[in-house]
């Protein structure tokens, strides 16, 4: 009896395993992408509601439009690829909101958020290119059903997933909110793993280049947000994310062949 239940268990794993679109990198997505997308919708239009969007018409035109830019990249790869259907319930937004924070985040959709205390390091269009591609390639990768899928099994992983989504529907929004980190009162964020951050900047790479942006651009930016930090980033081996000397030099492996399949498609 207890070899059919773990053989059901192993089932419904392998089941759930997806694959990173351009990687073909193996994940474990337990939750329905329908159900991703409904709760993005719901949890962008409440943020909405409940932070500043920014007045300023330039600076959210310039969020916009290197936004449009990106998403224009994306749709275009996917249609080349005959991967349209991925995109197909995609609703795309872009929201600059006013906090200080040096952050900005995309949901499943292509729901995005830019934080106004990232424009100084981004420096303009080229540097927030780096910034959205990279937070646009986490959504398109499915990091944060894969966070949450974690999650879920971590933190209940004796009930039913249809039961969680139904039912504790106050805890599926906090553990929400924690993998996306849009708001500091539900706790921790989860934190994107090393794999997980190196394929959002080589997706970000490709989406940027695919764009018009300069991939070269990812470089000082990445110099820049590490500057910001002040020294006060851990040893890489006690987090998560790569540390910014591996990161910088991935990123400039990755360049070349970025430029060369990529640029000006």
């Amino acid at each position: 009896m207890l070899r059919y239940g773990l053989m059901s268990v192993v089932l419904f794993l392998l089941s759930a395993c997806s694959t990173v679109p351009i990687t073909g990198r193996s994940q474990l997505n337990l939750i329905p992408g329908s159900s991703m997308l409904s709760m993005s919708l719901q949890q962008y239009d409440q943020f909405l509601k409940e932070n500043k969007v920014s007045t300023d018409m330039a600076k959210t035109a310039t969020v916009k439009r290197v936004g449009a830019n990106i998403q224009q990249a994306v749709e275009r790869y996917f249609a080349t690829s005959g991967l349209s259907q991925h995109l197909s319930d995609y609703k795309w937004e872009f929201n600059l909101v006013e906090d200080k924070q040096v952050n900005a985040w995309c949901m499943p959709g292509g729901k995005v958020v830019v934080y106004s205390g990232i424009l100084p390091v981004a420096r303009g269009d080229a540097g927030l290119a780096v910034v959205m591609g990279h937070e646009i390639a986490h959504a398109i990768a499915e990091h944060g059903n894969e966070r949450m899928s974690q999650g879920l099994l971590a933190q209940m992983g004796g009930v039913a997933l249809s039961t969680a989504l139904s039912t504790k529907t106050a805890a599926t929004r906090q553990l929400w909110m924690s993998v996306y980190g849009v708001g500091a009162q539900y706790g921790a964020i989860m934190p994107y793993g090393r794999m997980q951050e190196s394929e959002a900047d080589h997706l970000g790479l490709i989406f940027m280049a695919m764009a018009g942006y300069d991939p070269n651009e990812a470089i000082p930016f990445w110099e820049r947000m590490s500057a910001q930090k002040g020294g006060q980033a851990p040893p890489e081996f006690l987090s998560t994310h790569p540390s910014d000397a591996t990161r910088i030099a991935n990123i400039r492996r990755l360049i070349p062949q970025v430029v060369q399949n990529y640029s000006s498609r």
